[in-house]
């Protein structure tokens, strides 16, 4: 971690919705830059605050590709219903000599970045055969950069991307270094892609999604796997879902926990920008190793 990362209560609220907006598609770089310029103050332009909400990696390594208790690799895997052959990343416990429970981690909305690569590799110290596809695959990869990636995203098909995911979850259903017990946790996009895919899989062992949109209600009653559900108490965009979605899920009858972190934000568990809250993410990354234990073991 460094010194100089800046806090989310050094930006005002709207700076924070405006980034918000951007990363989701809603305005463009000049849409942002031209909203934050009028809560520019001593010396803190427009400009500033975006470079300061950027993405820095070399934050982003809480366990080593070289760490001895896991190791890592790329794999290709097929999606006959998707994009044909998909690539992700793939860590193992070291030493491995028998199944292990798995886990799909499902990026953000810009392909797999270093972040996720090293929120697979967590999982994997953590005793579990971890996989983090990319769905940027069939336009050559994530490219190095957030922004290109959220434009390359934003090019692909929904329904395929889905399909790429569902074959994701399978590959680690079948790999004979897994047990067949396969949990989802996703992040923003891929937090409502845990969600799709837990109204897609009926033998999905477990569902993490972090601040992501919820299913259609008319498609709860199809959820079999339990749910934990975290949210940022700042985050009132996706926040707005909740009720609707926890009241289907209780007229259903389902199994889930949802956890709100008062005083986060969108992006809280994302290490590699102020938005980071180190405290609510931590306690969230330990319940959601705690449930994948529980629902998957």
């Amino acid at each position: 971690m460094s010194d100089d990362r800046l806090k989310i209560s050094d930006f005002p609220k709207e700076v924070l919705t405006l980034f918000d907006q951007y990363v989701h598609g809603v305005i463009d770089r000049r849409g942002f830059l031209d909203g934050a310029a009028k809560f520019a103050v001593g010396g803190m332009t427009a400009a500033a605050f975006l470079e300061q909400l950027r993405p820095r990696y070399a934050w982003a390594e809480q366990v080593p590709p070289n760490d001895e208790r896991i190791r890592v690799q790329y794999v290709e895997y097929p999606s006959p219903n998707g994009s044909g052959t998909m690539r992700g990343y793939m860590a193992q416990p070291a030493g491995q000599s028998e199944p292990k429970p798995a886990v799909l981690v499902i990026h953000e909305n810009r392909g797999l970045n270093p972040y996720i690569e090293d929120v697979v590799r967590r999982f994997a110290a953590a005793d579990f055969v971890a996989l983090g596809p990319d769905a940027l695959t069939p336009l050559g990869g994530y490219p190095g950069s957030d922004d290109e990636g959220r434009a390359l995203q934003g090019q692909l098909d929904r329904a395929t991307m889905t399909e790429d995911f569902v074959a994701g979850a399978e590959f680690l259903m079948t790999h004979p270094d897994s047990t067949g017990r396969v949990g989802a946790v996703g992040f923003c996009f891929g937090g409502g892609m845990v969600g799709t895919l837990a109204v897609r899989l009926p033998n999905l062992g477990a569902g993490v999604p972090f601040y992501g949109s919820q299913p259609p209600v008319e498609d709860v009653p199809r959820i079999q796997a339990p749910l934990m559900i975290h949210y940022a108490g700042l985050d009132e965009r996706i926040n707005a879902g909740w009720p609707a979605f926890e009241a289907a899920l209780r007229a259903a009858g389902k199994t889930y926990t949802m956890h709100m972190y008062e005083g986060a934000s969108h992006g809280f568990h994302n290490d590699t920008t102020p938005r980071y809250d180190e405290a609510a993410a931590r306690l969230a990354q330990g319940r959601t190793i705690d449930f994948f234990n529980l629902h998957l073991r």
